[in-house]
């Protein structure tokens, strides 16, 4: 992700990318930089992004592992901070994916949820992803959850007994969500909401890591205008 999104700034209007950075590397003063791309893994990226916050520079946050208490601290973190190199405050946007198509699958499965009385998030990876389950379905069940709350609906039904393998996968928020890790795949995700008589299921697939170089660059270009912390590329995409 890190080189694709090297790639992508190269090639976008308006855009200079001043800095590459890798493990183990150095990531010094960032002299050159108004925001930062972190793609890294979750007991990198705090470090990563409070050093970046230091440093006035705006962050575009692409790891996964950021959960609430995690989210609190980055918060009041930038609400001491100083002012970013750009003017105003500093702006960390942390999103679970970058695909537009995700974006929308997350937003309208929300939408969807107070319609129906089950609910469940299926989400395939490549065998070589290191979390379980990933942010957008994480994300994903959030969402589908406080709008189920805020319905006044009930728990999902589920008459299950017994499972002692499992089977029925984790939960989320009261979500079951299930992941599959299985090479030749990238990134895939299924929320399948049914009722009686139906079912609804809103799928997104990406099946190359160019689908997320639109969405990081909406969030380079446009992080500096929202100082504190965003999670969700949607809250720029004026789908929140």
């Amino acid at each position: 992700m890190g080189a694709e999104v090297c790639r992508a700034v190269e090639a976008a209007e308006g855009l200079q990318l001043v800095g590459r950075f890798d493990h183990g590397d150095d990531l010094g003063d960032l002299a050159e930089a108004d925001v930062a791309v972190e793609f890294t893994v979750p007991a990198a990226s705090p470090a990563n992004v409070a050093h970046c916050v230091e440093r006035g520079v705006h962050v575009v946050v692409g790891t996964t592992g950021w959960d609430d208490a995690r989210l609190e601290r980055l918060r009041q973190h930038l609400a001491a901070a100083g002012p970013a190199r750009t003017g105003g405050g500093v702006g960390v946007l942390v999103a679970p994916n970058f695909a537009i198509g995700a974006v929308l699958m997350m937003t309208l499965a929300a939408r969807a949820a107070r319609f129906y009385e089950s609910v469940e998030v299926v989400e395939l990876h490549h065998p070589d992803k290191v979390d379980a389950p990933s942010g957008t379905a994480a994300r994903t069940a959030r969402l589908v959850s406080a709008a189920r709350h805020d319905a006044g609906m009930g728990p999902v039904p589920d008459a299950t007994a017994h499972d002692p393998g499992g089977a029925r996968g984790g939960r989320v928020d009261g979500i079951p969500v299930h992941s599959v890790r299985l090479r030749g795949l990238v990134a895939h995700q299924e929320v399948l909401l049914g009722n009686p008589g139906e079912v609804l299921t809103i799928r997104h697939d990406s099946f190359d890591r160019g689908s997320f170089m639109p969405g990081v660059l909406a969030g380079v270009r446009q992080v500096a205008d929202h100082p504190g912390l965003t999670v969700g590329l949607e809250h720029y995409l004026g789908l929140a």
